[in-house]
């Protein structure tokens, strides 16, 4: 009877196999921490979503700029041109140096144009000028400490081409023909006047532009002013964007929009918001819009003023166009609040000002916010070149 034969002995896997295997059940361990970890913080839209007006919406707060090309008497300082941001910003206007070198500055705001009527939500956007700083003993503007100058009569001229494009006036109240400059800027169809306080340097307490307000007020141009703090330029005195300087000019009966609801500055040891906040309280002609409060460095600040009763009926909306079209927006910056096929969904649209819609109406911004602008700036009852009131 022969022996029994031995069976036969197995290779141990080999070190490659068991690594994969062991990453393998590693990966799976840590999908399951995942999935556990975001229904453990998974909160949902700050409201929930709700349809958008039918009427077009309209963006209040689009930007554009320019280096000069062509005659649009635009530019942007040395500092700012060799900072980082500056290619940024080219790339989210979807234009090259190149670009603008050969077709002229008026290229940005064709662009602009373009997109918009590519937008199946945003109907017209308001594109706003940008005044300088101004040399108090001439009046004039100081061209050595502005940063980025965008001249009213360029923008008038060129958004009266479009038909989905309105004009944003901006004017320094201490230029020796600013009055003169302001009844312009109205019979060009201005439909509000932008100030940013803390890099024009100046002051919006100031009692010397008692006259601007008043001649605001009569020409029935909202004020939008940047509030908070203020990080797009190189240099900002954000002392000068504290919602408590816009007193003046609500008091003398100006309609006011502080932009970004004053969101991420602080004043005297006590955030822009809760002092904007406050003033909401005392001013019916304060108002305030939600452009930028997607942004990485404003997490939290939509829902805070989505929540807060002292801006219910106050909020309006802008899109702080070309910023919202750069990597500092993202869907994926709200896992907490919207699933992963939300946000994949959302990061897939290509338009800017559809996505920016999109976006905030999923998080939970309501059909009211999105209609406000409209009603508003109501510069479709107000047509170009209506004359000053008596």
């Amino acid at each position: 009877m022969s022996p029994t034969a031995a069976p036969p002995r197995r290779s141990p896997p080999s070190r490659r196999r068991v690594l994969l295997a062991r990453a393998t059940i590693a990966l799976l361990i840590a999908g399951a921490l995942v999935v556990i970890l975001r229904e453990a913080v998974f909160t949902g839209p700050y409201r929930t979503p709700e349809p958008l007006p039918a009427a077009p919406i309209v963006d209040l707060h689009v930007h554009t700029a320019g280096i000069g090309a062509g005659d649009s008497g635009c530019f942007v300082s040395p500092q700012l041109r060799q900072s980082y941001k500056f290619r940024i910003y080219l790339d989210a206007f979807g234009v090259s140096r190149t670009e603008l070198d050969r077709e002229g500055d008026a290229l940005l705001i064709r662009r602009i144009s373009e997109r918009v009527a590519e937008s199946s939500e945003v109907g017209i956007a308001v594109v706003l000028a940008l005044d300088g700083v101004v040399d108090p003993a001439t009046g004039e503007l100081d061209r050595t400490r502005t940063e980025v100058y965008v001249p009213g009569v360029f923008v008038a001229r060129e958004t009266a081409k479009y038909s989905n494009l309105r004009y944003g006036a901006s004017i320094h109240p201490g230029r020796h023909d600013a009055l003169q400059r302001l009844d312009e800027a109205a019979a060009q169809g201005a439909v509000l006047v932008k100030w940013i306080p803390s890099v024009m340097q100046m002051d919006p307490a100031d009692p010397r532009w008692i006259p601007f307000y008043d001649r605001m007020r009569l020409h029935g141009l909202p004020l939008l002013s940047h509030a908070g703090q203020e990080r797009s330029f190189t240099r900002a005195d954000d002392a000068l964007a504290d919602p408590e300087r816009l007193r003046l000019p609500l008091s003398r009966g100006v309609t006011v929009i502080a932009a970004h609801v004053a969101s991420t500055g602080t004043n005297e040891g006590e955030p822009d918001l809760e002092r904007l906040a406050r003033m909401m309280m005392t001013f019916t002609n304060l108002y305030s819009e939600i452009s930028s409060l997607t942004q990485a460095n404003r997490l939290g600040y939509l829902h805070e003023a989505l929540r807060r009763p002292e801006f219910a009926g106050r909020l309006c909306y802008g899109s702080d166009f070309p910023l919202s079209n750069t990597p500092l927006v993202s869907p994926w910056y709200f896992p907490r609040a919207l699933t992963v096929a939300e946000m994949r969904a959302l990061a897939e649209i290509p338009n800017p000002w559809d996505r920016d819609v999109a976006l905030k109406q999923a998080l939970g911004v309501p059909p009211d916010i999105f209609a406000r602008t409209r009603e508003l700036l109501r510069f479709e009852s107000q047509p170009p070149g209506v004359p000053l009131p008596q």
